[in-house]
């Protein structure tokens, strides 16, 4: 078992690595060579189709969790499950603490109070299976495919396997065509896509996103909405921040509604939307500014 219990502050350096295609349909799917098209799922024997050996650190407990700024809470009370399978969409409007909630989770940041357990068989090595791409993401100054393997290299693989797995998931998010260009001039859409392709080679059962499509245009997020698909359909549970009803609609299974620093609502999507549970989810689902 895996515990962060509350001392405050950053937690050691981890493995990881803005939202908007508003009124936009789910028509695009991860990308076949270094272009969009059509999907072509990925073969049972693909590496990234297959979890990563061991990894089993689900389930994810989260309980009275409080953290501060200069005395001020800004998570307080935090308590949540976080189960295999399906996407979780962590809603809520600005400030109310989804983004350092990901970062508790991840083990970036540690409460000052309450603990963050990982219970399943492996969860001593908890850190070793999940990974975080960032609303702004975090390149390196190096190639498209050096980026990738650099990750890798972190994790111990061998250089021949990783130049493999990082070909596979430039392939996989489009970017097969940019292996070496150089990542810091990459459109926003495609720095995404890098990042995203990093996550996605190391086979994370965990994958954290922070608002992944934030400012990017309607095809861009479409492109990126796609691969988290694909990361998902591969066996990785998504928890993911976003701003755009839109997207949560198309990409939630559960729905975690945060307000103040306070998660209100843990439920299934379909039941957040068509029956929200509090005055607060109600009034931020009908654009209502909350107080």
């Amino acid at each position: 078992m895996a515990l962060f219990r509350g001392a405050g502050g950053e937690a050691p350096p981890s493995t990881g690595l803005r939202t908007g295609c508003r009124g936009e349909t789910r028509d695009s799917q991860v990308f076949p060579g270094g272009a969009a098209g059509d999907a072509q799922p990925l073969r049972p024997d693909s590496p990234l189709a297959q979890p990563a050996e061991g990894g089993d650190i689900l389930p994810l407990l989260v309980r009275g969790v409080r953290y501060e700024a200069r005395g001020v809470a800004l998570v307080d009370g935090l308590s949540l499950d976080l189960r295999a399978g399906g996407r979780t969409v962590l809603l809520g409007p600005n400030g109310a603490g989804k983004s350092l909630t990901l970062r508790l989770c991840h083990g970036l940041l540690r409460p000052h109070a309450g603990e963050v357990r990982w219970l399943g068989p492996d969860a001593a090595r908890a850190r070793d299976f999940q990974a975080m791409a960032f609303q702004r993401p975090v390149l390196l100054r190096r190639t498209a495919l050096a980026n990738v393997t650099y990750a890798l290299s972190l994790k111990g693989i061998a250089r021949p396997a990783r130049r493999k797995l990082a070909l596979r998931a430039l392939e996989r998010t489009g970017l097969l065509a940019l292996a070496h260009r150089q990542a810091r001039v990459l459109s926003a859409g495609e720095q995404q896509r890098l990042a995203l392709a990093r996550a996605w080679a190391l086979r994370p059962r965990v994958l954290f996103l922070d608002e992944p499509t934030a400012n990017l245009d309607p095809a861009a997020c479409r492109a990126v909405e796609a691969i988290i698909e694909a990361v998902d359909a591969a066996g990785s549970k998504i928890l993911m921040t976003t701003h755009d009803l839109g997207q949560a609609r198309r990409m939630a299974d559960e729905v975690l509604f945060m307000h103040r620093g306070r998660l209100l609502e843990q439920t299934p999507a379909a039941e957040f939307f068509e029956r929200p549970r509090s005055d607060e989810a109600r009034s931020f689902l009908r654009g209502e500014l909350l107080q």
